[in-house]
Order: structure tokens, then sequence, then C-alpha cells
């Protein structure tokens, strides 16, 4: 039998009649939930273990609270979201998508309707109800749910799972217990507080896996001098932003961002973050250039600010700047064009008109960094893909060693992308873990 290190009356606990369970998940995410749970519903014994004192610490906090459960793009285009990554998930995506997750979930109880950018949440609005229904959809499989228990270390024999070591984190009390399957769903290393620390990188590493080099992903950047200080709290919706990289486009995003106390943030930040925290660490120049006006080409601005000027020809050029940008930015942009504050409308000359119309289209900041690892929304890098089958989940260096969620070296941008891919790897580590199991 398993020697219980949970304290007495925990949610979920109950020790099997006669056997220990042959399956262990690591992470009651919603990778590790559904990882589990599809393994209980094939007949196989389930325990799943979580350092966190409740299941879904992070989840109920994602897409501030509501839960952006995946996004109803196609799957070709749903695939790119994830760069290299997306040919690895193609076969666990083909067999549980965007449609069966929201049909799943709403066999559970929990409707949901698609938003802007085809993101899907939940109706309710509430990431609380789709922990909730997890949580009461594996203990209804049968699945034993152990929380404040930490695994500690992967017990290997003869190139197979044979159990994992834990600690009570209550008790501080240790113990092995044993298992012929082991699915490793932690997550990654954003949001420490939510149990997201690394754990899982940990035990791949001392299973025999390679880790990719872990760096955030979806994270805010830091800018230099104190511009973006100055606009801090300032949203900007419409507005297109895009990397320059050495001096070479980067990329670009077109919607909503946010200028901060040490920088910008916001959904196009957080898309394009990737590829500036690489360059960063390669040590190339990064610049972020802010198109004010995507809507208008150079001829059609030109015309715009001509006919401004025009009729406005004795409004005081702060005043017309008004007309064009949210107050914060004109003190920025008087300073950045070198245009006099108080020069009349009438009196913009030409090359005035065109240092305006260059900043309105290429408002430049320089990014000098991003916030740590334990800001970022999730974790790049992880479990080397090359080191997994993505059609079972399961290690090639260690027989009966599944892996689900944010612990693989798979990110994509904002908009449900991440949260779809640990739903679908999840569900493919319980399936293909029960398997293992029921013919081992």
């Amino acid at each position: 039998m398993i020697n219980d290190p949970s304290p007495s009356g925990e949610r979920g606990f109950s020790e099997p009649a006669n056997a220990e369970p042959p399956i262990i998940v690591v992470g009651a995410g919603p990778a590790g939930m559904m990882a589990a749970g599809q393994a209980a519903s094939r007949g196989a014994g389930v325990l799943l273990v979580e350092a966190m004192d409740r299941p879904g610490r992070k989840l109920r906090i994602t897409g501030k609270g509501r839960c952006n459960i995946t996004n109803d793009r196609p799957m070709d285009e749903f695939l790119r979201r994830f760069g290299l990554g997306g040919r690895f998930l193609k076969h666990c995506l083909h067999d549980f998508f965007a449609p069966d997750l929201r049909a799943f979930l709403a066999s559970l109880g929990v409707e949901t309707v698609t938003e802007r950018g085809n993101r899907v949440f939940p109706s309710g609005n509430r990431a609380e109800e789709v922990v909730d229904a997890l949580t009461d959809w594996t203990e209804q499989q049968s699945v034993i749910i152990k929380t404040s228990v930490r695994a500690l270390e992967v017990i290997v024999k003869a190139g197979r799972i044979r159990g994992l070591r834990v600690k009570n984190m209550v008790t501080g009390k240790e113990d092995n217990l044993h298992a012929h399957a082991l699915v490793i769903a932690t997550g990654g290393m954003s949001y420490p507080l939510t149990g997201s620390t690394g754990d899982g990188y940990r035990l791949a590493r001392h299973a025999g896996h390679s880790i990719v080099p872990l760096r955030p992903a979806l994270v805010p950047l830091e800018t230099e001098g104190d511009r973006a200080r100055r606009l801090q709290g300032l949203s900007l919706r419409n507005v297109r932003a895009s990397l320059r990289i050495a001096g070479k486009k980067g990329g670009s995003e077109f919607g909503e961002m946010l200028f901060t106390h040490f920088g910008v943030s916001g959904p196009i930040i957080l898309t394009l973050s990737g590829r500036a925290v690489d360059a960063l660490q390669d040590g190339k120049g990064v610049e972020l250039s802010i198109d004010l006006k995507p809507a208008l080409d150079e001829d059609k601005l030109d015309a715009r600010l001509l006919r401004d000027f025009e009729t406005h020809g004795k409004m005081r050029f702060r005043n017309l700047l008004k007309g064009l940008l949210p107050p914060l930015m004109v003190p920025i942009c008087l300073e950045m064009t070198g245009i006099s504050a108080d020069k009349q409308g009438s009196q913009v000359a030409a090359n005035d008109r065109r240092r305006l119309r260059s900043w309105l289209k290429d408002f430049r900041l320089s990014v000098k960094g991003h916030r740590p690892i334990d800001e970022a929304i999730i974790t790049a890098g992880g479990v080397d893909l090359k080191e997994v089958n993505p059609k079972t989940m399961e290690s090639r260096i260690v027989k009966g060693l599944f892996f689900a969620g944010e612990v693989l070296d798979i990110d994509a941008d904002t908009g449900g992308y991440n949260l779809q891919a640990a739903f679908s790897t999840g569900c493919l580590a319980g399936r293909s873990a029960a398997a293992y199991v029921m013919r081992d």
C-alpha cells in the first residue's frame, strides 16, 4: 500500500482497495487533470499529486480570471502559432482539438463562447467554473488526488518507471510511491506562487532528458529612458507594434498595448516578446516601432495632417495634437519631433509635417530587457521534443514516462493556444499511459 503523505480529510483522497495505482500524474493543472481523468476513464488506477494546496491554481487566474480556454482558428493557422513546435503537436491536436475540448467542457456543464480574435471563454466568464468542473470530473473517474505533495525524484530501474519519491509539504515526511507509469505535467517556471516552480524540468533531467534552455515567453518588455514611465497606464488600441532586431524587421502585431512604469505590455507586446527575449539573449539590439495610425498610409496621413493644419490655422500645435493623440502622448510627441508647441497650424512647414508623420508611423522605444520569468505567462524551452514520441507523449529514453503541457519545449502566442496544447497533450498522455499499463 502507498503510505499516505497527505493530511487526513484532504479532498479526494482515498486508498485503493488492494493495490497501488499503476499511474502517477504529477501536477494538477489542465494538462495533469486531463491526463489523470483520461487514464482513469480507460480503467487504469491513477494517483494525481499536486504540490499546492488545491488543484488548478494557475488555471484559476488565466485570462485575467476569465480563462481563455482555446482558440477557434483553423488547424493550420493554429499550428503555425507554435512555430517549429507545431509539427510535434499535429498528432495530439488532430485527436483532441478545440471543438472536442468545447464539447468535453459542455458535457461537464461548462458552456463556452467565442470572442474577438477567435478566443474562447467559458460563458460564465469565470476560470473557477472550469477548474471546479475538471476537478469534479477527475474525482468521478476515481482518480485519487493528493495535494500539498511535492515530487522529488523519479524512480527508474532498467530503463523503466518504477515510482516517484515525494514529500508531504505539511508534515515534511518523504515517501516512495510505486508506479508503472508516470506523467509529468508540472507546468513551467512562471507564476511560481501558483505551483509552476520548474519541478518538472528537474524530474526530467534526473530521468536522463535534455532541457532546452528556459526563458520567459509572453512577458512584458522593459524599455530605455523614461518615456514609457511617463505614459504609464495608457492603453493604445488598434495600433501596430513591430520589432527591429539588429536593424532588421523582426515581426509585427496589430491590436492593443499598454505602457507601464518599466516599459510596455499588453496582448501585441506579449506576442512579440519571445522574439525580443531571444534576440536580447543573443546580444542583439532590439527596438520597438509603434505605428499609431496603421489605417492610414503615408500619403493619406499627410493629406489628413495638411487638412487639419489648414482648417485650424490659428490653433496652437499642442492643441492640434490633441485631435491626433491621447493627451499623455502630446508632450512626448513635441519632445521627439522638436516642433514648437506654440506654433500655429498655418505655420507648420512641410518639413515639420514630415517629421510628425514619420513619428506617428514610427514611434520608437529601445528595448533593454524583459520582466523576470516568474512574471511571464508561460515558459519557453523545456523537455527536448526530439526525446518525446509525439504520437504517445512517451519518453524515448525511459519506458512508462510521459510528458504533457508546458514542461515540454512548446509555446505559442497569447490567445488560448497554450491552454489547448496543455489539454491536448494531457489527453494523449493519459490515454497512452493507460494503454501502456494495460499491456505491461
